[in-house]
């Protein structure tokens, strides 16, 4: 029997440089067994910001080997799910594909308790999005399962 495929996921933001590289670490530390996670910006920075390094090696889910890119060339072919934190309504930067909006603040410029408060939040929903899809694979029905 093979192993169940993971959800390609793809966390973008607007600089792929705080909020989409938080989502994707996170993922990729945590939850790989669901999850096959990148992130792109709209306008890529080109960098990681250093606060969200930092803040990310304090949980223990560093951003080593990541860096700062944009959308793929074909993203309305993405054949996964797109986490869209940009701020802008997903449905109208990626019309036809299957996009979740999470409305998260921007921490960029700002300081450390700030990116940190974000980087909770983000890390929140991750797990959330990674404990809704092991449950639907456990209950392929669609209905949810309670037992942990």
């Amino acid at each position: 029997m093979s192993a169940p495929r993971k959800t390609k996921v793809l966390f973008v933001c607007v600089g792929n440089s705080c909020r989409s590289q938080m989502a994707e670490a996170f993922a990729r530390h945590r939850h790989a067994d669901v999850l096959e996670p990148s992130s792109a910006g709209i306008h890529p920075l080109g960098h990681i910001a250093e606060p969200t390094r930092q803040v990310m090696a304090e949980k223990g889910c560093p951003v080593d080997g990541q860096y700062s890119k944009g959308l793929p060339e074909n993203v309305s072919e993405f054949d996964g799910l797109i986490v869209n934190m940009t701020g802008r309504p997903g449905s109208r930067l990626f019309p036809g594909a299957r996009v979740l909006d999470w409305d998260v603040d921007d921490p960029f410029g700002d300081d450390l308790p700030v990116h940190r408060r974000v980087r909770d939040e983000i890390e929140q929903l991750v797990d959330r999005l990674a404990d809704t899809l092991r449950q639907s694979r456990q209950n392929p029905s669609g209905t949810a399962s309670t037992r942990r």
